[in-house]
């Protein structure tokens, strides 16, 4: 190479992506004269990853949030910095705890960005309504985007995957005889329900990083999430949640001196599920979507995704919207109508109008009350006037778990608090630390098509659920 084209060592195999989160996300790219090596770059590139772009990260959020257009590949990409960190972080006690058996830093540190990366790469049109109302009624309970997710890692990606042998780091490059395990990808994304026993353990020490309270994930989407929707979030304090996290014996813990960054972050995301991902109005376009949403799919997407990977390559928000767009002028009667359903979503004309709105807790006596929408249906019909019998209604509820009911028991929540006082690390501390923030919510909601018996509506509501909520609130947006 002529030596105006050279590179800077320093500079060689790395580069940077702009990124209104975090500034900017360094990623790995190919070295001139290692062709055997594969890069983060090769697997961002990869029609998978690429294949979230098109699919929205806030579900249908979109229609209520203007500026909420970002993805899932935006998400996957933020996802695998805030792994990065979180190794850097971890590492030098993981390396305390487990001595030999733990691989090389540059080693955990790529293992942890890649799951991130990948971590959401069996998503669905619509995100998680694609596991609610499609993969788990078709499918069985438990099939979820991380199961197929899973599939395609070990599939489709393994080979690339076990071709990356460095991370971003100044001297990233792994220790002799380590190879990145697509097996080890796959865990993190999704714990077996069986065979975890195999997994070697300072492994299992990071999975909560990908699953419990606050993980790269959840970390990322609530900042991201934030911000693009214009909703403000300045408490948020992940620097210091994530200086005071480390590794003990007895798993992923917390320094007492970041217990107040941890609640902050929990309050935080309590309040994006209750004013975002549940604002009222997505929640009635969900009620819309679900009448049509089954039935669609069946239509646009006729196989199983889990039996035809390559089919599910062309699955995607846009592929959906496009297929039901081409169905206005179809022959099927059904098609048709479909077409003309899907056409009020998109234009906004929201169906279903609020009529009562409710939030229970389970620090509350009613927290008994917490029942399915189909029951609480019907126990709103049964308390209705007689002549009203026979009022089309849905009754909506969002159920969120803020914080581990039980620190101690609840293994994918559970949450060590270290003391320096006592040199201990325990669950105890955190019953008092989330003792303000509920541990399970219920948002119980009632839509009609009109505003017409709103007042019967909220009568009978209360009466069944024991308690006063709100009123109808007439704006759709």
């Amino acid at each position: 190479m002529p030596l105006g084209k050279r590179r800077h060592p320093i500079y060689e195999g790395i580069a940077l992506l702009a990124d209104p989160i975090y500034g900017y996300i360094q990623f790995t790219v190919p070295i001139e004269g290692q062709p055997e090596e594969r890069t983060e770059r090769d697997l961002i590139d990869t029609p998978w990853m690429q294949r979230l772009r098109r699919v929205h990260q806030l579900q249908s959020s979109f229609w209520v949030f203007p500026s909420g257009e970002h993805s899932r590949f935006q998400h996957s990409l933020g996802t695998m910095h805030m792994a990065g960190r979180f190794a850097d972080r971890l590492y030098p006690s993981l390396k305390r705890e487990f001595g030999r058996q733990c691989p090389s830093q540059s080693f955990v540190k790529e293992l942890l960005r890649v799951t991130g990366l990948v971590h959401d790469i069996g998503h669905g049109p619509f995100s998680h309504f694609f596991d609610h109302h499609f993969l788990e009624p078709t499918y069985g309970r438990g099939t979820t985007h991380e199961v197929i997710g899973q599939q395609i890692v070990i599939q489709k990606l393994a080979g690339l995957i076990r071709r990356i042998r460095r991370s971003p780091d100044p001297e990233g490059d792994f220790a002799t005889q380590e190879v990145l395990e697509p097996e080890y990808v796959a865990f993190l994304i999704r714990k077996p329900e069986a065979g975890p026993g195999r997994m070697p353990a300072w492994l299992r020490t990071l999975q909560p990083v990908f699953s419990g309270i606050y993980t790269a994930d959840n970390m990322d989407y609530i900042q991201r999430d934030a911000y693009m929707t214009g909703f403000s979030l300045d408490l948020v304090d992940i620097d210091r949640l994530l200086y005071y996290t480390f590794v003990t014996k007895d798993g992923l813990t917390l320094h007492k001196s970041g217990s107040s960054a941890l609640r902050r972050f929990v309050n935080a995301r309590f309040t994006m599920y209750a004013d975002v991902y549940y604002h009222r109005t997505n929640r009635a376009m969900d009620l819309h979507m679900q009448e049509i949403f089954a039935e669609t799919i069946a239509l646009v997407f006729p196989f199983d995704p889990r039996a035809d990977l390559d089919r599910y390559l062309g699955v995607s928000d846009w592929s959906l919207m496009e297929g039901v767009r081409q169905w206005t002028g179809d022959p099927d009667p059904r098609k048709r109508a479909l077409a003309q359903e899907w056409a009020r979503l998109v234009g906004r004309e929201v169906k279903w109008k609020m009529a009562y709105d409710h939030m229970e807790t389970m620090d509350e006596p009613r927290a008994k009350k917490f029942v399915s929408a189909g029951d609480l249906e019907k126990a709103i019909r049964g308390a209705l006037p007689p002549e009203l019998a026979a009022l089309e209604f849905k009754v909506d509820v969002a159920h969120q778990d803020p914080r581990p009911l039980n620190p101690w028991t609840e293994e994918t929540k559970k949450i060590l608090i270290y003391d320096p006082a006592t040199d201990r690390a325990s669950p105890q501390p955190v019953q008092d630390l989330f003792r303000y923030i509920p541990a399970k919510v219920a948002h119980y909601r009632v839509f009609t098509l009109d505003h017409v018996h709103d007042a019967e509506l909220a009568r009978a509501t209360q009466a069944v659920l024991g308690g006063s909520g709100d009123a109808a609130i007439p704006s759709n947006v």
